[in-house]
């Protein structure tokens, strides 16, 4: 129990490297927010083969929730609809199985200090008791003993971070190639050819309309979709054995020719209906799940789910309805073909002006740099032009969308030269140099310590996240 912690002297302030480094990360990998049951009471899943309790799958809960306390504080409240708790639990369960294998292991001396190092537990710089047991009691609300464990976990997560990623190094040129893309700024001109620019110009007529659809149809099949029934049993503040008996008492009155809705009134609750959704899609009101759509789709109709856990509703579903892929009629869906067509015939023309201006441009280059007018040349094939302010790697240029792709192909341009035609999402472009700021030598060498300690940050997470993924698709975590 750590008995000695409540008696220890300050000890040396230490941030936990889990919370800096590995958990945001978490929150952009998440799997899924929901945990079936594959009919074996109090087993929520499995993991390499073994399987996990319904008690281990909450105490991980309990765990990454009181992580995210100690990382956010009062912000938690907002920043919890952004993260995905149940499936950074997962994580957890996944992570510490593989720190178990690796025999990582934590000195007791080692909680004390990383427990007594966190500012929020102190008064005047010191370790607090009476702060510690308050804290435990109003904002964790969880035993100091259960707390101690679970910062053993932590400990035991932050050596595998250091483990996996020991090896991961920086070359000089690496990091000054990181920090000109981090610093220098450019500035262009460009020639723009959008799709939008001439969907005027096309005009189909029914024959062609049908002849696009006829060679075309599979673009426009319909998916594999479902509409399921459900009903909704809150879990966040209710006995979990008076959860179980309501499930058991629905689970078995639910046979394939049973009135969901009447059995559901009966037991006071209320029954839903997704309504149609794809394979691809979210449920409607219940949210983004590739494990129930796992389950729904080798489901037959007015078959009930297994049932489905998280962390704050637990979920009874029926597949009421399931429709097969196919291919619709015409008359069904001819908005969609009009509107497929006239894009691609304009993307097509937007494409082949843009081409042949930059045609234009390289026969004007080649008698001399100066002839060349952009924007004069631009005019003649119909095209418009603009310019950037001052941008860095990773802005966003207006009108334009993310800026790698042109910082990147700006790099290998001199002065008066021009980019080959680029496609980005937002249309085609041709690009020329207006100005550079180049990085400023005094102040990298000024920076540069401190700087690369944040770029190996940064490939450590990087090689960890490939790690984590990798090690997700091993236990099929996903």
């Amino acid at each position: 129990m750590l008995k000695q912690l409540r008696n220890k002297k300050t000890a040396k302030k230490i941030w936990i490297v889990l919370a800096i480094i590995i958990l945001p990360a978490f929150i952009l990998w998440g799997s899924d927010s929901i945990i079936k049951n594959k009919g074996e009471p109090g087993y929520v899943g499995s993991i390499f083969g073994k399987r996990i309790t319904i008690t281990q799958y909450k105490d991980a809960l309990d765990a990454t929730r009181n992580q995210m306390i100690i990382q956010y504080g009062e912000d938690l409240a907002e920043i919890q609809k952004n993260i995905n708790l149940e499936s950074m639990a997962w994580e957890r369960i996944l992570l510490l199985s593989e720190a178990n294998k690796r025999k990582i292991t934590v000195e007791d001396k080692e909680i004390v200090d990383q427990i007594q190092g966190y500012p929020f537990f102190q008064r005047k710089g010191k370790f607090d008791n009476t702060i510690y047991d308050q804290m435990m009691q109003y904002v964790f609300r969880t035993q100091p003993r259960i707390f101690e464990e679970q910062t053993r976990e932590n400990l035991k997560l932050s050596k595998l971070f250091k483990d996996v990623t020991r090896e991961v190094k920086l070359s000089e040129k690496g990091i000054a190639d990181s920090y000109r893309k981090s610093n220098e700024q450019v500035s262009l001109y460009y020639i723009v050819s959008q799709y939008s620019d001439f969907q005027k110009e096309i005009n189909p007529f029914e024959g062609g309309l049908r002849d696009y659809f006829s060679k075309n149809s599979l673009k426009f099949k319909q998916p594999l979709s479902f509409n399921l029934e459900y009903v909704t049993l809150a879990a966040e503040g209710q006995d979990e054995n008076v959860i179980k008996e309501r499930i058991k008492k629905i689970s078995a009155r639910l046979g394939k020719n049973a009135d969901f809705d009447k059995i559901a009134k009966e037991l006071g609750l209320t029954s839903k209906e997704t309504g149609f959704f794809g394979q691809a899609d979210a449920i409607p009101g219940i949210g983004w799940s590739p494990q129930i759509l796992a389950l729904v789709s080798k489901a037959k109709v007015k078959e009930v789910l297994p049932f489905i856990y998280s962390d704050k509703d637990h979920y009874i579903i029926r597949l009421k309805e399931r429709k097969e892929p196919a291919i619709p009629y015409y008359e069904e869906v001819k908005d969609k073909v009009r509107e497929s067509f006239v894009r691609e015939q304009a993307e097509d023309l937007a494409k082949k002006k843009i081409e042949n201006c930059l045609k234009k441009l390289k026969e004007e280059y080649k008698i001399h740099p100066k002839v060349v007018n952009f924007e004069k040349t631009a005019k003649n094939f119909g095209l418009r032009t603009n310019y950037t302010d001052l941008f860095k790697y990773g802005s966003y240029i207006e009108g334009v969308g993310a800026s790698d792709t042109f910082w990147t192909i700006a790099q290998n341009l001199k002065e008066e030269e021009f980019s080959d035609v680029i496609y980005m999402p937002s249309g085609f472009y041709i690009i020329k140099l207006k100005s550079r700021v180049a990085v400023d030598e005094n102040k990298f060498n000024a920076e540069k310590t401190d700087f690369s300690e944040k770029l190996l940050d940064q490939k450590r997470t990087e090689v960890f996240y490939a790690f984590v993924l990798e090690l997700k698709k091993k236990a099929q975590l996903f």
